[in-house]
């Protein structure tokens, strides 16, 4: 069970399903239904779980290759057949969707569907193996979260859940980036052309540094929310000028130490940014 887990990429999973979680709380309208708020989350996390699985599956024989995902993946160690993975990524993806339909309405399970084909076909098998902006572009399937949740609401998009897409999306290439520093030598072994191959440390740390930049503004943007106020304010420009610090010591100082500090960092900003929405909505 704990093999078929980490094919969803459970913290990845897990991240996806809170931003989701999130717009849902500020959107309000289910707060008294409980369990059909529980059950729209739960169909969100199998959602990003299936496009994890999807992509884990189809990039088996890569991960087998690079240092960082040969020990740790479930299908390089040979712990899970291939048919198994598919079955398995298949089955929670129809899962995921069919919850989203029943429990959230069409175009939430539409967003949910295209959240995996996205992600699984075209960001996994076209372009992350042939332009160094994959990660930019898809990135937009990492966001879905917000846009699913606040779609099966109210069956429409608010702008607030446009605007955590849009934190998420562009959050994305400099937490993926500071990654791809340190394991240039992965992604090289299988031709990947990630952006610090392509375009050189350089130019990659420049980028990392404006969309840290960028990202803090536009979240701030959410306390014009009528359910968010100061509280969400502050934390979210302590925890966005912490992130801007980190990307220009990056752009200045130029190491692989801080582009893994970066990395780390940038998960945990994302996680309590929404985690600061979701306290804010709720009290």
């Amino acid at each position: 069970m704990r093999d078929y887990l980490n094919l969803t990429k459970p913290r990845i999973s897990l991240l996806f399903a809170i931003t989701g979680f999130a717009a849902l709380l500020v959107e309000k309208s289910l707060w008294e239904k409980p369990f059909t708020l529980f059950i729209i989350v739960s169909g969100i996390f199998l959602t990003g779980g299936s496009a994890n699985s999807f992509n884990q599956y189809f990039e088996r024989d890569i991960d087998k290759q690079m240092e960082r995902t040969a020990k740790k993946r479930p299908l390089p160690l040979g712990k899970i057949t291939p048919f198994h993975a598919l079955i398995f990524s298949v089955v929670t993806g129809i899962l995921g969707i069919f919850i989203l339909w029943y429990f959230g309405g069409i175009f939430s399970s539409f967003l949910g569907f295209f959240t995996i084909v996205f992600y699984s076909f075209y960001y996994t098998l076209w372009l992350k193996p042939k332009t160094p902006y994959n990660i930019v572009i898809g990135g937009a399937g990492g966001a879905m979260g917000p846009l699913i949740g606040w779609a099966a609401a109210t069956g429409t998009l608010g702008w607030e859940a446009w605007v955590m897409f849009l934190i998420i999306f562009l959050w994305t290439p400099p937490h993926f980036w500071s990654l791809a520093l340190c394991y240039k030598e992965d992604y090289q072994k299988v031709s990947y052309p990630m952006m610090p191959l392509v375009k050189g440390d350089e130019a990659t740390r420049e980028q990392i540094f404006y969309y840290s930049a960028v990202l803090v503004p536009l979240s701030l943007c959410l306390y014009f929310s009528k359910n968010l106020g100061a509280f969400y304010v502050v934390l979210a420009l302590l925890l966005g000028m912490m992130f801007v610090w980190m990307a220009f010591r990056l752009y200045t100082e130029k190491t692989v130490v801080l582009a893994k500090r970066l990395f780390q960092y940038s998960i945990g900003y994302l996680m309590l940014l929404f985690c600061v929405i979701i306290l804010d909505a709720l009290f």
